[in-house]
């Protein structure tokens, strides 16, 4: 072999030359990494001898790696590429800008101003001027007349003011979003060894010739060949849509591919291609990472019919994937790949908008339609007065002379019109929720939550129980043996070495410095006198440092035995819940070592160590003894328990059957049993107490045994004595919540979980099941919204299942990451509760913009429709409406929304899910306020001459300068606008509306800022405003009435609202009740439940679909869409840019051994969203055989499980376009 293999080296040298002087090309190692198991080993075979000769030809060493050097790296950079895929170029701030300029409204202002321009410059012969009737004459001299384009002129200039602030507050966003995208990537590491020391760098430093490690949980970043494992498997399912884990050995497939998840063992890869060369590279070559738009537009056409062909072939594509016609691993490009794929995707739920947005969209809606009709009826009523008055009253013929005035009087009636609608839509609602998500998601990075997807900010406002792990989470994660159980004693404190008898304490050592992985160690402390580091898995950790403790040196025997030399190694898994170690002996024999949960290990020994170092036979009742007297007594004092054991294989018996695993690991020798303390977080009692006080139920599943978790359960404060709280094992918990066929019964779970507080024992399923069973509960008034925390690659069906998924920053593995929705950078528990402070936070900054826009716009259009109506003129005008439009909708929602949390959003219960946008209390104060403003400014309007003894401005003609008394009206009006910002800063009716106020700085500079401009307008804002300068005695009138609204702001917080019944709340979100069957079905047809769609359906699409702002502005909330993860920023979800982003999810299987045939809803009932969740029948038609309508639920079977944001094949994301292209 080597022989050939030198020769092979020798001869590919010389002809490999010319690729920077490394023995094979990129090309060479592309078509490598496109074979698959057997022709991959025999192309190795041919081309390189093995993977040795591979190795020699990129110039690195199997064991120690790269030598280091940055010159080294630049050339493997520039040979072979960099590990990084480049993003989508941002959109310009132009392109930004003439997307703000598609806004219907902005667009009809916009003609209607150029009209009115081209009209304002037309002089008809001065003699006609008498007889088209006398709103058109008056007394108008020469400077005045010219003056009539400069209104044409200042809304076209408005309008140009409000698409600048649009455009920058869009560009400002998308730029916050590609900063947090990169300090994700930066977060992400991965451990190599160069020049033989074991290290970790960020995912974009790995060159091609690295060695790296890999281990359970990891997510690979570039592609490489095997070349040492231990009992690996891998997740291929991203990138073949094969669910079933692949084994990766060097005999049979050693082919790794980055974008893949380890879900199993650990090994060493030599990596063979990055970045854009890598598999997933060339996805996204094909996909063409920047797509144009208007090839998004076709393929979601494409999409759409292939959906209704997709939904007929559903059934099938189910029975098929069960069938299990598990299709050859097939290199990328070809099409079965594609199929699969495709089936995949005939079975992937549908994702529902988040709460608030599908309130908000609702909300929005309604307001607009009200403001549209509101308007028609304006122009409507202008034009009617006029003509009777003209024609009919005045009794004047049509003059021909006299058309262009009567047209300039139309146009004027109808850009009042459209004014009244501008002011009448909110479009600063989705610009509110945006602004007030994106201020938080910055914060929040400061509180160390890393939000991945922006929805799960807010519902976290809403959450009412959190199930969260033990390890890491609520405890320090810093794991020291204590106690021990050695050679028939039981050890209060670590035993000093020379009371352990030497045999037993080499076989121990031995034990422990091979059976924990290799990856795990203990390192100096970072500064003099600290703590020793702890590196890898925290338990592995605790026994390498009781050797440390027992003065022995684990690196040394490791030195001696490298991992290479390991015969065969079963490595810890969720099944196992242990880990053995196989070595061959010099004789031939073997030797395992076993670790692992005392209780499961114990069971498997026959006998154990004495004083003395010999074996004596260990019985079932010696067994009960030690459960009694030494594990019951260590797991109450909160200590978690493992047993080490070891066997010996004889070689007169031959070589063990490795892979009948229930023989092998049976007849175990028990060395020692020893108790490991992880010491709970001290700030966890008190985050745990602020959490119950705020209505959230916190609830521990954790792997430990049911005395330990009851011990730090108890120091925690999730049980407190004297309560008849749960806490049960996950055997217990199976057997309460299944009936006798063994299906889980929804009802059986109802029963349970509002007692239950602590699930000790428990599998990833257990955990899956609780969470699953909670959150489609009815017991409860409200349907329950859970978090869930987790670290390891088994949380992430639970992860995924859960409304929130929290992943651990340190601890967690990439694949629990993957599935989460927020990571906590620290991995404690106090910052769950700031991400529910800020999640509520989120909530009432929403409905405090509401409060304080629907003031604005409830006032603003009765007063331009009365006074249209009366005087046939707006009392505001067009610019004057723009102008009080950028207050109350960008200003605002920019003063509002970046409220800091206060620590008394944690004294109140959560809002729940069905809770209006608007209570009783704001519709209260909404009404109230309106009034209040109404009656000032009407009567400013009909007798504000007499009261200020000024000309009146009513019933002025066409070109009118602008008067005093309409300047009056404009200026009190916005100065209570103001006011009444402050009112709107409470929402609950508290009376002090001041507090903290300066601690919003923001708030503070925006509401000075706009007193001041204000200012300016009326002072000097002239012809354009149509303003007058206003002397002081009348600016402290104006400011007197203004402050009028704080005033009264108390008076109506003194009015008790339970005493209003009859006020009405609005902006609930749209219940599944609500909607009309035959509509349910078109609904399916679509990605979404659309709430605005629903509403419109009702009539008048088209024309409202014309004039809703928000419908433009949905690419703002975009961001906020449930699809998009944080990865994408802001663009289309083709954009992924790392090789990390493009694996969306892994997909998980949990299995048992009952066989099942799925139905036809199976993944529908699933991942049902939750609005869906109440529906009589499933949605295919078929009925369902368990009560709770979850066919999924008749065994322990989880099919390949569609993600919670952003699925594998998600239409739009890159496999998707994939599919469509092949």
């Amino acid at each position: 072999m080597a022989n050939n293999s030198y020769s092979g080296v020798k001869n590919s040298l010389v002809e490999a030359n010319h690729d920077g002087e490394f023995g094979c090309t990129l090309k060479e190692l592309r078509s490598l990494m496109e074979l698959r198991g057997a022709e991959a080993i025999s192309k190795i075979g041919e081309s390189y001898g093995d993977t040795q000769g591979l190795c020699i030809r990129l110039k690195t060493s199997p064991v120690d790696g790269l030598s280091g050097q940055p010159a080294d790296h630049e050339k493997r950079k520039t040979v072979f590429g960099q590990n990084l895929i480049p993003p989508k170029k941002p959109k310009t701030f132009l392109q930004l800008v003439w997307e703000a300029l598609q806004d219907v409204t902005l667009i009809i202002l916009e003609v209607a101003a150029i009209v009115s321009l081209g009209l304002s410059f037309y002089r008809p012969p001065d003699a006609e001027r008498e007889h088209c009737g006398r709103a058109a004459g008056g007394v108008e001299d020469e400077t005045e007349s010219e003056a009539g384009w400069i209104e044409g002129a200042a809304i076209l200039l408005s309008v140009i003011c409000v698409v600048l602030v649009t455009a920058f507050n869009d560009w400002s966003k998308e730029k916050q979003f590609r900063g947090l995208q990169s300090r994700i990537e930066q977060e992400q590491k991965f451990t190599v060894v160069r020049g033989g020391q074991v290290i970790q760098i960020p995912v974009a430093d790995i060159v091609v010739g690295d060695v790296a490690q890999v281990k359970y949980g990891d997510l690979l970043p570039a592609d490489g060949v095997l070349i040492q494992g231990n009992d690996l498997k891998i997740d291929e399912s991203s990138l073949t849509g094969e669910s079933d884990h692949v084994k990766k050995t060097l005999e049979k497939d050693p082919m790794l591919l980055s974008g893949t998840h380890v879900m199993e063992g650990s090994g060493k890869m030599l990596v063979t291609a990055v970045g854009v060369n890598s598999q997933t590279g060339i996805i996204f070559t094909l996909l063409g990472s920047a797509e144009d738009d208007d090839e998004d537009e076709e393929e979601k056409k494409r999409e759409k019919e292939e959906k209704k062909k997709q939904k007929k072939s559903e059934f099938k594509t189910c029975q098929e994937i069960k069938d299990g016609a598990a299709m050859e691993m097939q290199p990328l490009n070809s099409d079965e790949g594609g199929d699969a794929e495709e089936k995949k995707k005939a079975n992937l739920p549908k994702k529902e908008k988040s709460v608030l947005q599908g309130k908000l969209t609702k909300l929005a809606v309604q307001i607009g339609k009200a403001g549209l009709v509101m308007s028609a009826i304006t122009v409507l009523i202008l034009v009617v007065l006029f003509v009777v008055d003209t024609f009919w009253i005045q009794n004047l013929p049509w003059v021909k002379d006299c058309t262009p005035i009567y047209i300039q009087f139309f146009v004027k009636f109808f850009i009042i019109g459209v004014t009244v609608l501008v002011v009448a839509v909110p479009e600063g609602l989705p610009l509110a929720v945006t602004i007030s998500l994106a201020y938080s998601v910055k914060k929040m990075m400061k509180d160390n939550n890393l939000v991945r997807h922006l929805d799960a900010c807010e519902t976290m406002g809403n959450a009412t129980a959190i199930c969260s792990d033990k390890t890491g989470t609520l405890t320090m994660n810093r794991m020291t043996v204590v106690q021990a159980y050695i050679a028939e004693k039981h050890y209060r404190k670590v035993p000093e070495p020379e009371s352990i008898p030497s045999n037993i304490l080499d076989m121990l050592i031995l034990g422990i410095a091979v059976n924990c992985a290799y990856t795990t160690k203990i390192m100096s402390p970072e500064k003099e006198g600290g703590l020793p580091r702890q590196v890898g898995n925290k338990t592995e950790c605790a026994l390498l440092g009781f050797s440390n403790d027992l003065k022995r040196d684990y690196q040394a025997i490791r030195k001696e035995i490298p991992e290479e030399k390991l015969y065969k190694v079963y490595t810890f898994n969720s099944v196992r819940k242990s880990m053995s170690t196989v070595l061959k002996m010099a004789d031939g024999s073997y030797r395992m070592f076993s670790k692992g949960a005392s209780e499961i290990l114990l069971k498997k020994c026959y006998k154990i160590l004495m004083a003395n170092g010999e074996q004596k036979v260990f019985r079932p009742r010696d067994r009960d003894d030690m459960v009694k007297k030494v594990i019951e007594p260590m797991a109450s004092e909160g200590l978690r328990t493992i047993c080490l054991a070891y066997r010996d294989f004889s070689c007169s018996d031959g070589e063990p059957d490795w892979d009948n695993e229930n023989d092998i690991l049976s007849g175990l020798t028990c060395i020692c049993v020893v108790g490991i303390e992880d010491p709970v977080r001290p700030e966890v009692p008190d985050a745990i107490r602020k959490c119950q006080r705020a209505g959230i139920t916190v609830r521990m599943v954790t792997g430990d045994n049911i005395n330990t978790a009851r011990a730090i359960a108890t120091k925690c404060g999730i049980l407190l004595p004297g309560d008849d709280f749960l806490c049960i094992e996950g055997k217990e918990f199976n057997r309460r919540i299944r009936n006798e066929k063994g299906e889980i019964e929804q009802e059986r779970i109802d029963k349970l979980w509002p007692k239950l507080r602590v699930l000790a024992r428990s599998s990833p399923t257990d955990k899956h099941t609780l969470v699953k069973g909670i959150i489609d509960s009815t017991v409860a008034e409200q349907r329950q919204v859970v978090a869930v925390t987790g670290d390891g690659t088994n949380d992430g069906p639970a992860l995924k299942k859960a409304d929130v998924g929290f992943a651990m920053g340190i601890a967690g593995t990439d694949v629990a990451k993957e599935a989460s929705d927020i990571i906590l950078t620290d991995d404690n528990f106090s910052s769950i509760v700031k991400a529910v402070m800020w999640g509520r936070n989120v909530y009432d900054s929403i409905s405090k913009f509401l409060q304080f826009q629907l003031t604005v716009n409830v006032v603003a259009v009765i007063v331009a429709f009365t006074g249209a109506c009366i005087t046939q003129d707006s009392p505001l005008k067009a610019v004057q409406m723009l102008w009080v439009n950028l207050i109350m909708d960008t200003f605002a929602s920019l003063a509002l929304a970046t409220e800091p949390p206060t620590e008394a959003l944690l004294l109140r219960k959560p809002y729940g899910r069905n809770k209006p946008l608007i209570s009783r209390t704001m519709m209260k104060n909404i009404l109230g306020h309106g009034v209040f403003q109404l009656i000032i400014i009407f009567t400013l309007l009909f007798a504000g001459e007499k009261m200020f003894d000024i000309d009146s401005g009513r019933n002025a003609p066409l070109h009118a300068p602008p008067s005093e008394h309409y300047t009056i009206v404009f200026n009190t009006f916005v100065l209570m606008q103001l006011f009444n910002e402050i009112n709107a800063r409470k929402i609950h009716g508290e009376r002090n509306v001041f507090e903290g106020i300066f601690n919003n700085l923001i708030f503070c500079s925006i509401v000075f800022g706009t007193f001041i401009i204000q200012i300016v307008i009326v002072q000097f804002g002239g012809k354009p405003f149509s303003c007058v300068a206003l002397t002081l005695d009348q600016w402290l009138w104006c400011t007197f009435l203004g402050f009028g609204s704080l005033l009264w702001g108390q008076v109506i917080s003194s009015i008790p609202t339970s005493r209003l019944k009859f006020l009405k709340t609005a902006g609930h979100g749209t219940q599944k009740e609500e909607i009309p069957d035959e509509e349910l079905e078109e609904l399916d047809d679509m990605d979404e439940i659309d709430h605005a769609e629903r509403e419109l359906r009702r009539g008048q699409i088209l024309w409202f679909r014309g004039l809703n702002r928000i419908q433009t502005q949905i690419r703002v909330v975009n961001a906020f869409r449930s699809s998009i993860s944080l990865y994408e920023g802001l663009e289309k979800p083709e954009s992924r840019t790392s090789i990390h982003n493009f694996m969306t999810h892994p997909e998980f299987r949990i299995e048992d051994s009952e066989p099942h045939i799925p139905l036809i809803d199976d993944t529908d009932a699933e991942d049902d969203a939750p609005t869906k969740r109440h529906s009589a029948s499933p949605r295919n038609g078929t009925p369902s055989p368990t009560p709770n309508n979850n066919a999924v639920e008749s065994s322990n079977h989880l099919l390949p499980e569609a993600s919670k944001a952003g699925t594998p094949s998600a239409p739009g994301s890159p496999l998707h376009s994939l599919e469509t292209s092949l």
